[in-house]
């Protein structure tokens, strides 16, 4: 089946006359019938937590438009309330978590092996969209990457410059360092899992990782995902891994060797025409749309999306925003970048 796959065949090197395309976010707040569904769930994590529901999501954005891959509905800090931080979700403002800053704190949180208790639901709807989902559709799952989750974990909340990890990373490095070794090794059970249930391909976001300078940027951005890229590698022979370590700039130059990754997705702050240049001669890459063409549709969006894919052209490539879909984007601009990048 998988030579059927698009994605799977940019991910394994090949070179496509068309670029398959997903979108990050695709599954979302845009979406009248996601809104409908939010509402049926009654609140974000009882969304996420509800198999049937969390598939339904999933599955809508691909009846609407015939995505080339569909990504799991879930959220990055379900797995650190599976590690046990308090999670809640303040409307209008975001997540809350209950703060890991000291040794103690890190004494309280589970072992590894128990997040799989309150992750299961999860696993579920992977199975379920495993069974659903068009054949040949890929289904992708997905975790936080270990800088970016720990950024959420020690501030409580998301922060404009994620301050309160810089701090504790100078403060006290041995109980830093031991948050993100925990998150590392709970995102190899956590990403074991989703394969283990079906996802074909996983992803891994490095959200924050612009915000790591210097040797820092190696240590836990790059580092940590090489981890796990190695470790889902051995348990998962072939298993192709995507990492988006959003605002690396020029450090996304031989990031495919460095963390071990199948393709490096870019976000929209590098040009198409520099990353094929320096990133894609290393292997495939996913990008890099500015998720404002969404809202603003017209000619920039057809002409941005061609720009692109010409850029792309002469190598593997998965075409995707350079971020997340916004809230605020019309859901015909969508498919105005579909149709342009599949007319060529």
């Amino acid at each position: 089946m998988a030579q059927h796959k698009t994605i799977l065949r940019a991910l394994a090197g090949e070179t496509l006359p068309t670029p398959p395309i997903w979108m990050m976010r695709q599954a979302g707040r845009y979406l009248p019938e996601y809104k409908a569904t939010r509402a049926q769930a009654g609140d974000f994590l009882s969304l996420c937590y509800n198999p049937e529901l969390a598939a339904e999501v999933t599955l809508q954005p691909i009846r609407r438009y015939g995505f080339d891959a569909a990504i799991l509905f879930a959220d990055i800090l379900l797995l650190p309330q599976a590690l046990g931080a308090d999670l809640w979700f303040v409307t209008g403002e975001g997540p809350r978590l209950s703060t890991i800053t000291s040794a103690d704190d890190l004494a309280k949180l589970k072992p590894v092996d128990a997040i799989h208790d309150t992750l299961n639901p999860v696993y579920e709807t992977v199975k379920i969209l495993a069974q659903e989902l068009p054949k040949e559709t890929t289904l992708i799952g997905f975790a936080g990457a270990p800088w970016t989750v720990a950024t959420y974990m020690i501030a409580g909340q998301g922060t404009p410059d994620q301050g309160p990890a810089h701090a504790l990373k100078a403060e006290n490095r041995p109980v830093f360092e031991e948050i993100i070794n925990r998150i590392t090794e709970g995102t190899i059970a956590y990403l074991s899992k989703q394969i283990d249930a079906g996802a074909e391909v996983v992803k891994l976001f490095d959200s924050w990782a612009g915000s790591l300078e210097g040797d820092d940027f190696t240590t836990f951005s790059v580092k940590p995902m090489q981890q796990i890229i190695a470790a889902l590698k051995e348990r998962h022979p072939g298993i192709p891994v995507i990492a988006f370590p959003r605002g690396a700039g020029t450090r996304y130059t031989g990031m495919h060797a460095a963390t071990g990754a199948d393709c490096v997705a870019i976000d929209d702050g590098v040009s198409a025409e520099w990353a094929a240049a320096h990133v894609q001669i290393d292997g495939c890459v996913q990008g890099n749309l500015k998720s404002s063409h969404m809202v603003t549709g017209g000619d920039a969006l057809v002409s941005e999306t061609r720009r692109i894919c010409k850029a792309f052209s002469n190598g593997p490539h998965i075409f995707n925003l350079g971020h997340g879909i916004t809230p605020d984007a019309d859901p015909a601009n969508v498919q105005l970048m579909i149709d342009t990048v599949r007319a060529g």
